[in-house]
């Protein structure tokens, strides 16, 4: 009875540490998820260079702290305003000369540009991993028998905020509301008077923020290094197409969904199932209802969060 007893409670706190790590992971999917559908409801382009956003948000905080050693919130903020910067001229470079092509060409373009900062990054840090310190330090809190750290209540928390003022912004902003009738007529909301190339930008500007962001809090806990982009922009793709492509609030939802199935699996079954779970949900989806776990049966641009 003493050992069903101590297998139970091994098993609670085995349960409550895979969860734990699967919320972690998946508000970082989301965070990816919902910036790839922010520029695709401005666009109608699936930015593949999604990723290196969050790649640049760890390498460049951890250049800043380390290096520079200027203090962690300064840094912060620093960080989140030069990989914005980044995303703008990543827009006017290269999306903006060629809005007239054809979504294939722009496509390639963003595969293009992820092979370009995942270069300019290998050459800038190199190829080792990097690490940031924790924004708290202290001992891990232990619920349930799982050990939580710190860093993961950041993690969550700033992954929380960032999804509610996203929500504020399209359904409450005038500028939130505009980019919704690009998403829905760019010609109809530039006859309005709305300067649908500004709102492109906007666009491009807020989905790096948002990875900058995931980049940051993430580093902490599973190290950032040069080739890191194109595996989160993977997950982060297969959240928004799963959350039903456009609705940023299905990205967020199928985010969290994709993390924690992988943790169970790779605490459960095995580790090698880690990175292809995101895939495998996907297909599954797919064959089910192609429109994505919350998108209607016609998917295409919505008009809100």
């Amino acid at each position: 009875m003493i050992a069903y007893s101590e297998g139970l409670m091994d098993l609670q706190s085995q349960v409550i540490q895979y969860l734990v790590t699967g919320l972690t992971v998946g508000s970082i999917y989301a965070m990816v998820g919902l910036g790839f559908t922010i520029i695709y409801n401005a666009t109608g382009i699936i930015n593949l260079a999604q990723g290196e956003f969050v790649m640049f948000g760890g390498l460049i905080m951890v250049f800043l702290t380390a290096t520079l050693r200027i203090p962690m919130v300064p840094a912060f903020f620093i960080t989140l305003a030069l990989v914005t910067l980044i995303g703008m001229v990543y827009e006017r470079l290269f999306i903006n000369p060629l809005k007239n092509s054809s979504l294939m060409t722009l496509l390639i373009v963003t595969v293009a540009v992820s092979i370009f900062f995942r270069g300019l990054a290998m050459f800038i840090w190199g190829k080792n991993p990097y690490s940031l310190p924790p924004f708290t330090s202290g001992k891990p809190l232990l619920i349930g028998g799982a050990a939580i750290i710190p860093q993961v209540f950041w993690v969550l928390g700033l992954s929380l905020l960032a999804v509610i003022l996203m929500n504020l912004f399209f359904n409450k902003t005038i500028i939130g509301k505009a980019m919704s009738a690009c998403a829905g007529n760019p010609l109809a909301a530039s006859l309005v008077g709305i300067q649908v190339s500004r709102m492109i930008l906007l666009s491009f500007a807020m989905s790096a923020t948002l990875g900058a962001l995931a980049g940051i809090t993430i580093t902490p806990i599973a190290l950032m290094e040069y080739d890191r982009g194109p595996l989160l922009a993977l997950k982060g793709f297969c959240a928004a197409v799963l959350g039903g492509l456009g609705l940023g609030t299905g990205a967020v939802v199928a985010g969290f969904i994709i993390g924690v199935v992988e943790s169970f699996a790779a605490g459960f079954l095995s580790s090698g199932f880690k990175d292809a779970i995101a895939l495998i949900i996907l297909i599954l989806v797919l064959f089910i209802k192609p429109s994505g776990l919350l998108g209607s049966e016609e998917v295409g641009k919505v008009k809100k969060f």
